[in-house]
């Protein structure tokens, strides 16, 4: 069996202002190509197909025109993201023909999408689980297992304990499928979750709820069980885990770049093939590029030499480190690189001492606020204070989830 693995389309994003609508036009042309060249059994999309939860008219329609390509040629398994709207896109779910599976409600994690062989039979399993937010998914995960008091168990506030919930549900399918005996039947798991040990980017939501937006490889353990973890939520291709230990576990990353952190990023889209044993191999595919995204810096003289000639249809930062800043800056950047998205001036002088703080993957956002606090109150924040910004950014980053 092959699956193509992808995640991350974000339809209807913007880059610094720019509409990617025609990127996204040519990265789902490329994929319907892909899908028929490579004879796809199957296409797997591990979440946040759109940007937001109430995605413009014209990304609707992209997304319908290319699932309705994509299943005439292959299945189509797409499970909902954090920027998704599971209940928007599992809409009419329940009406699609079976070459088309949305799989957005909580309650059919433990049931599979068996996808059949050459000859009818079961070719592979791929359970497919919607992001699992804690606070909106731990009623729905509680049970079937009990308490030493008899109760059903109900999963605790974090991404860790509902993830490990809705994989108790996975494991025990799989199980009772394989004690009825007859050939291995290879297993896909498709999620939408920040894996311990990923490197992240600037474009991804966060996603913490108590502190912790994490999930352990371990959690989707032994590797006997399932065979490949499709996932999606951080935007570079990865694969992450305890290889010989975990099940091959990756991420397909994002189709194109949303952040400047994501300019060394090669994209791709992965070829995975299975058998009776497992994972036979793995092909990163790469997709097409609109336009290269980078950095250039230099004196306004600088940039205006022959040595940026190759970067002048580029999507660019300019950071222009003349000791005065020039007069019209946006307009003589701009007359040099048209495709220019962030022009910033910043003195050589200021470039030598430390960079100020601020949000980036790197650099914490409760961290920034504390050094803030710091900074304007002249002492260290204790822990009362530390505990009313968690809440607070917390409270927002809840607010926005539920928009």
């Amino acid at each position: 069996m092959r699956i193509l693995h992808t995640s991350d389309w974000h339809l209807g994003r913007t880059l610094h202002g720019v509409d990617l609508h025609g990127a996204h036009e040519v990265f789902l042309d490329h994929l319907v190509e892909l899908v028929r060249a490579e004879a796809v059994d199957a296409v797997v999309v591990a979440g946040d197909v759109y940007d937001r939860a109430v995605p413009p008219v014209a990304s609707v329609e992209l997304l319908s025109d290319a699932l309705a390509r994509l299943s005439e040629l292959t299945r189509v398994v797409l499970t909902p993201g954090n920027h998704d709207s599971a209940t928007r896109l599992g809409f009419g779910a329940g009406l699609f023909r079976d070459r088309l599976l949305v799989r957005a409600r909580v309650a059919d994690v433990g049931t599979p999408v068996v996808l059949p062989d050459a000859d009818g039979g079961p070719g592979a399993l791929v359970y497919a689980l919607p992001y699992l937010d804690p606070d909106m998914v731990r009623d729905a995960l509680t049970g079937p297992e009990t308490g030493d008091d008899g109760a059903p168990v109900r999963p605790a506030r974090s991404h860790e304990s509902v993830t490990a919930a809705a994989l108790r549900r996975v494991q025990a399918d799989l199980a009772g499928r394989r004690a009825a005996g007859g050939p291995r039947v290879p297993t896909v798991l498709a999620a939408h979750a920040f894996v311990t040990g990923g490197a992240a980017s600037e474009s991804e939501r966060d996603i913490r709820v108590g502190g912790v937006d994490s999930v352990p490889s371990g959690v989707f353990g032994p590797a006997a069980a399932l065979d490949y973890v499709a996932l999606g939520h951080l935007h570079g291709p990865q694969r992450v885990g305890r290889e010989g230990v975990d099940p091959v576990i990756r991420y397909a990353g994002s189709p194109l770049a949303f952040s400047f952190s994501e300019a060394r990023h090669h994209k791709s889209t992965a070829l995975v093939d299975l058998g009776a044993d497992g994972v036979r191999g793995v092909e990163l595919v790469p997709t097409p590029v609109p336009r290269p995204l980078g950095d250039v810096t230099g004196t306004l003289a600088e940039l205006f030499g022959r040595g940026f000639d190759d970067r002048a249809g580029d999507w660019l930062r300019v950071t222009v480190t003349d000791d005065v800043r020039p007069e019209q800056l946006w307009e003589q950047v701009a007359r040099r690189f048209r495709h220019a998205l962030v022009v910033q001036h910043v003195p050589a002088r200021v470039r030598e001492r430390a960079a100020a703080s601020a949000v980036t993957a790197a650099q914490d956002p409760l961290e920034v606020a504390a050094q803030f606090l710091e900074a304007a109150g002249g002492r260290p924040a204790d822990a009362a204070e530390l505990e009313v910004l968690r809440e607070a950014y917390e409270f927002v980053l809840s607010e926005a989830r539920s928009a």
